[in-house]
């Protein structure tokens, strides 16, 4: 998976693409693919000669490793952007230019103000435009792209409703710039940005689908699994207003840039069986039988040879064998995946168990990104190591201070206030709150009061579970600490906090968030952190008693194929879990980062524990109450 280039080549050419109608390409990190798409568009800049380079920009979380590798190409290789003219694509109305949420602000942070491109080449849709001279402002931005000859080349990223642009569902293939409305899932995915989806602008100015259609060359950026649905029907569906990006499907020089997960639901991935020969590895083997299963709605022993023959695994049956035998081994692999012991079970043979017996009693260090993650993902897990006896440490890597309403901090202030007399600091900050304004940015004091928050919340949450205070840690990772929304680029500090503290315990195991929704999200960056501190220290002789095993955030479970301990949990461990979850009072009700589910953590979590356990009691396994699920990552 992953060709070492994006040169466009007609799509559907072969045998396992033969449902494709754009051309993509997949990689295994959004970094590599971004790294090329930027080599890409320098190679534009530096053979546009006798002309400016035209060059359509897009926002949003996907280009923000193209920008970074352009911005060090100018820095470290001297690309020049001199000559370069750029149009964005699209801008919130109504918002200011300086707002720290408009695109203009998002693009000289990102680009602009680390390249040497003339101000006057740059053109942003203008946000601030009164409403009587929207229309006339939109034509002018549409004829200055038409008076330069067009775009050169358009980057694009993709909405969860299948928007290039701010193009939602419903535009018309001969749209131009113009002013529209914004579809609500795009206003809920913009509400953590904006402290909630009241404070989302209802509009925006975009360039249309016309507009970009006639760019010479277009690449569309999509990473993480929440992209994939839309990516798949973009791909592979038909053409339709109702995903606008399927529109690409006409234009002959696309290529869609994918990740590993972006790329999950098209068919050469997801059932790959279907459209080719395959190499059957062990994960491969359950996905296709879990597949088959879902499909026939049947139990694993319950599948015939019949079955396999008249759904695309004939070739599955004729080199494995016998649909008996593969039934046995894919029930015996679930089977042996599920323990009550995700320690190891003292004194039992380990052959057949996820984990080791030995040593008995285990020093379990578990990662969390934010403040509730780790009683969120592996709650009931955490319970069972605790009262099985292992030493189990839990590291908090950011203070989760940004995720704290101002109307919960208030609250704490004036509990303080009322316990301990007249306060000079706490007065100051009810004055800060009560007098702050949208958008303004925290004081360092006030920051730290939201950090401290998030912290009691996980001694709370920690009693509840018996886990003793004092192996709580919190890191307070620096890539974080920007009081903002966005975050620094994480360095060597953070790895070596994290280094620094696998050291010191020298764990037998270590849990750690394995959720990579979005590459520029907390979790993808924390786990990146400890990937690499993990790699500086891996030869040293304790870490090759050390096992890792990744649970997935709070949107998403592994898919069968990828578990390989799955920890069960009675009614009574689900309440307490549920207890422990609603210690974090501040991520209750009104969570700021809430992200398309709009439910309590507690209930998210209990839902989709209950849907792994009807898993794998519908492939035949025991019913349980609910399941927790793991994968092994081996280093």
């Amino acid at each position: 998976m992953g060709s070492k280039n994006i040169f466009y080549d007609a799509p559907g050419k072969f045998q396992d693409t033969r449902f494709e109608r754009i051309h993509n390409v997949t990689f295994r990190s959004a970094a590599e693919a971004s790294k090329l798409v930027a080599e890409e568009i320098a190679t534009g800049i530096r053979s546009s000669i006798n002309k400016p380079y035209i060059l359509g920009l897009a926002t949003g979380s996907s280009p923000i490793g193209v920008y970074k590798e352009l911005v060090s190409l100018h820095k470290k290789e001297g690309l020049s952007f001199k000559n370069v003219v750029t149009f964005n694509l699209d801008e919130y109305f109504p918002i200011e230019k300086n707002d720290l949420l408009s695109y203009n602000h998002f693009m000289n942070y990102h680009l602009f103000d680390h390249i040497d491109i003339p101000k006057e080449n740059v053109n942003i849709p203008e946000g601030n435009i009164s409403s009587k001279d929207i229309y006339s402002y939109c034509n002018e931005y549409e004829k200055k792209i038409n008076d330069f000859g067009g775009l050169d080349f358009q980057l694009l990223g993709i909405g969860r409703t299948g928007h290039i642009g701010f193009n939602e569902p419903g535009s018309n293939k001969n749209s131009v710039t113009r002013l529209v409305s914004l579809d609500f899932i795009t206003k809920e995915d913009a509400a953590g940005d904006f402290n909630g989806i009241d404070n989302v602008p209802d509009k925006a100015i975009t360039m249309g689908v016309d507009t970009i259609m006639k760019t010479k060359r277009i690449v569309l950026l999509a990473w993480g699994h929440k992209k994939s649905e839309k990516v798949a029907k973009s791909i592979e569906g038909p053409i339709s207003s109702m995903v606008p990006a399927s529109f690409l499907q006409a234009h002959s020089n696309t290529s869609i840039i994918l990740d590993e997960e972006a790329s999950s639901e098209l068919t050469r991935y997801k059932t790959p069986w279907l459209v080719k020969d395959c190499k059957w590895t062990d994960t491969l083997r359950k996905k296709a039988i879990a597949w088959l299963c879902n499909k026939l709605q049947k139990p694993i022993l319950k599948l015939t040879q019949r079955d396999y023959n008249e759904n695309g695994l004939s070739d599955l049956l004729e080199t494995e064998g016998s649909s008996y035998e593969l039934n046995i081994w894919m029930f015996n692999q679930l089977q042996r995946s599920i323990t009550g012991w995700p320690g190891g079970k003292p004194n039992h043979s380990d052959e057949n168990r996820p984990e080791r017996a030995l040593p008995a009693k285990k020093r379990v260090l578990v990662f969390s990104p934010h403040p509730d993650d780790d009683v969120i993902s592996m709650g009931g897990t955490l319970a069972r190591l605790i009262n099985q006896n292992h030493e189990v440490y839990v590291a908090y890597q950011t203070s989760g201070n940004i995720a704290v309403s101002d109307e919960d901090a208030i609250r704490y202030v004036d509990v303080s206030i009322a316990t301990s007399g007249d306060s000079k600091k706490m007065n100051s900050l009810k004055l800060e709150l009560t007098n702050k304004k949208e958008g303004t940015i925290d004081s360092n004091e006030l920051n730290k009061l939201k950090g401290d928050i998030r912290k009691s919340e996980c001694f709370a949450a920690a009693r509840v579970l018996n886990l003793e205070e004092n192996r709580l840690h919190f890191l307070n990772l620096p890539f974080y600490q920007t009081r903002k929304v966005e975050k620094k680029d994480p360095s060597q500090k953070d790895i070596n906090i994290v280094k620094g503290l696998i050291e010191e315990l020298k764990p037998n195991q270590i849990f750690a968030a394995g959720d990579l929704a979005d590459p520029h999200g907390t979790h993808k960056i924390c786990l990146d952190i400890l990937f690499e501190a993990i790699s500086e220290i891996k030869n040293k002789s304790f870490m090759k008693d050390c096992w890792l095993w990744l649970y997935r955030g709070a949107w998403q479970e592994w898919d069968i194929n990828e578990i390989d301990m799955a920890v069960p949990m009675s009614p009574e461990q689900v309440v307490q879990k549920r207890n422990s979850i609603l210690s974090h009072q501040s991520q209750k009700d009104k969570v700021m980062y809430q992200g398309q589910d709009k439910r309590d953590f507690w209930l998210r979590a209990e839902e989709r524990n209950r849907n792994t356990a009807i898993t794998f009691n519908k492939l035949g396994l025991t019913e349980y109450q609910a399941i927790e699920a793991f994968k092994r990552h081996k280093f």
